[in-house]
């Protein structure tokens, strides 16, 4: 799932089978859906810090802001020496409510369905919902 840090808004999803690197490509190919010649950054825990996907952001013009983990990490000073990156590392944890909301209201914690597709329509369906949510309690604020 991406967020765009700005809003809280869902910005795009992806359902896929868990294999280990499902969510790498995940991300990858929904940064490549976005499109766009303008130069964006991308917030990501440990799970992501990896030195291939940090080059496929890189090559695709997208500043990882990824978690670093301790010992080997493909995130180096000329990322973290930033002050985005400690702010888009802050926001990081506003996916985690995301995820808890679709769990407790969009009905995501034990899904109804079989299949990747219909648990996909499942969740694009949940991501909607909390976008709308979302944007009347920004459209009052």
């Amino acid at each position: 799932m991406l967020m765009d840090n700005r809003h809280g808004l869902i910005a795009g999803e992806q359902v896929t089978t868990a294999d280990g690197t499902a969510e790498v490509d995940a991300a990858t190919q929904l940064v490549d859906d976005l499109g766009g010649n303008q130069r964006i950054t991308l917030g990501a825990d440990k799970g992501y810090d990896r030195h291939g996907f940090v080059q496929d952001l890189r090559d695709r013009n997208v500043t990882p802001h990824v978690a670093r983990k301790r010992k080997g990490s493909a995130i180096d000073a000329r990322t973290t020496r930033h002050r985005g990156y400690a702010m888009s590392i802050h926001v990081r944890r506003r996916i985690e409510s995301i995820f808890g909301w679709m769990k407790t209201v969009g009905g995501m914690r034990k899904t109804r369905f079989r299949g990747l597709e219909r648990v996909g329509l499942h969740f694009s369906l949940a991501a909607t919902a909390y976008n709308l949510v979302r944007m009347a309690r920004l459209a009052v604020a």
